[in-house]
C-alpha cells in the first residue's frame, strides 16, 4: 500500500486530501482545496495561493489516474465545486479527465440542503459512476454517516473510509474527535495507518469541554494504532501544533501532521498569513487581478522551494 497526502494544512492548504494505490486500485479521497477565504480579515497571502496552485493541479494529476474517489462530504475544502471560487478546484477542471470512474459519496439521505445543491451539480458536471456507501467496493469499506465535528442539531455529517491491503489505512475527514461514539468505530476497524481531521482549536467557540474530549480522544487512538496522522482544521493554528508535540511527546507514541508523515517541510500558512503579509507586501488591487487572471503568483513562487 502506497500512501500519499496530497493536500492538507501542514501542507500549505485547506483540505484532507490523499491518493492510495493499493492492489489494483488508485483511490482519491476528499479530492478538494481551498484557502480560508479571510483570516483575521485578510484574504490568502499569493504564497499561499501558489502552494494552492502546485497542489491542485496534483489533485487533477491524481484524478486521471484514479479508479475510485470518495468524497467524504461536500465541503469545499473536500470535493471540487461547480461554482467554485479561485482558491478552490473549479470542477470543470477535471469534468472530462476520468470518464466512466467511481465516484463514492453519502446517499441523499444524508445530505444537507446545501450538499445536496452541490451533489446535484457535480451529477450533472462530472462523468462518472456514482456510488453510495452501502455498496459493496472490493478492499474499499466506508462506515454509516458519523457527525461533522460533534454531534448538533444541523447533523452535518461524514463517511469514513477503510482500504485493506498489506496495512489497513483508514481516513477519517472532518470527525474532529469531538465524538466518542465515532473513535469508537474508528478503533473497532483496528487501523494501522490512521488519518484524522483533528479538532478547530483556533475557534473561540470551542468549549473547554469539547478541548478535553478532544485531547482524550486522540490520547485513544495514539493507543490503538501504529501510526497516527493529525491535521486539517488543527493545524489551522500554532497552537494546534503544540497540542500535536504534547499529544506525541505523553503518549510516547509518534503522533505526526501531514508534512511529517510525507516528509517534507511543515507549511501551516493560514496560521502564518499575518507574518506571510508582514514579510511580503501585496499590493492593494493584487486579489480581484488575480481573479480575473490580471496577477500572477510568478514573484511569490520562491516560498516554494523546501526551507
Amino acid at each position: 500500500m502506497k500512501i500519499d497526502i496530497i493536500g492538507a494544512e501542514s501542507l500549505g492548504v485547506r483540505g484532507l486530501c490523499c491518493f492510495v494505490t493499493v492492489g489494483e486500485q488508485n483511490i482519491l479521497i476528499d479530492p478538494g482545496v481551498a484557502l480560508g477565504f479571510l483570516r483575521h480579515g485578510q484574504a490568502p497571502h499569493p504564497a499561499q495561493i501558489a502552494v494552492g496552485e502546485v497542489i491542485r493541479r496534483k489533485i487533477i494529476q491524481a484524478w486521471e489516474l484514479a479508479t475510485d474517489i470518495v468524497f467524504s462530504h461536500f465541503h469545499g475544502d473536500h470535493v471540487p465545486l461547480v461554482d467554485a471560487n479561485p482558491y478552490q478546484l473549479d470542477a470543470a477542471l477535471v469534468s472530462n479527465l476520468n470518464p466512466g470512474v467511481r465516484i463514492w459519496t453519502k446517499s441523499p439521505d444524508f445530505l444537507t440542503p446545501k450538499e445536496r445543491k452541490r451533489f446535484s451539480a457535480l451529477k450533472e458536471r462530472l462523468e462518472a459512476q456514482w456510488q453510495d456507501w452501502t455498496t459493496e467496493a472490493g478492499l474499499l469499506g466506508f462506515s454509516v454517516p458519523v457527525p461533522h465535528g460533534e454531534k448538533t442539531e444541523r447533523n452535518e455529517n461524514v463517511i469514513m473510509t477503510r482500504i485493506e491491503g498489506d496495512s489497513v489505512f483508514v481516513h477519517t475527514s472532518d470527525i474532529q474527535l469531538l465524538d466518542d461514539d465515532t473513535v469508537d468505530l474508528v478503533i473497532e476497524w483496528q487501523p494501522d495507518i490512521l488519518l484524522v481531521g483533528g479538532p478547530p482549536l483556533y475557534l473561540e467557540r470551542l468549549s473547554s469541554t469539547l478541548r478535553n474530549r478532544a485531547w482524550q480522544n486522540a490520547v485513544r487512538l495514539a493507543d490503538s494504532v501504529d501510526k497516527l496522522i493529525l491535521d486539517h482544521h488543527l493545524m489551522r493554528s500554532l497552537e494546534g501544533l503544540q497540542w500535536l508535540e504534547i499529544l506525541s511527546s505523553k503518549s510516547g507514541r509518534r503522533v505526526c501532521c501531514a508534512a511529517d508523515f510525507m516528509g517534507v517541510p511543515r507549511r501551516l500558512l493560514e496560521a502564518e498569513r499575518q507574518m506571510l503579509y508582514e514579510k511580503m507586501p501585496v499590493p492593494l488591487s493584487w486579489h480581484q487581478d488575480y481573479a480575473e487572471g490580471e496577477a500572477d503568483t510568478k514573484r511569490f513562487q520562491a516560498f516554494l522551494s523546501p526551507s
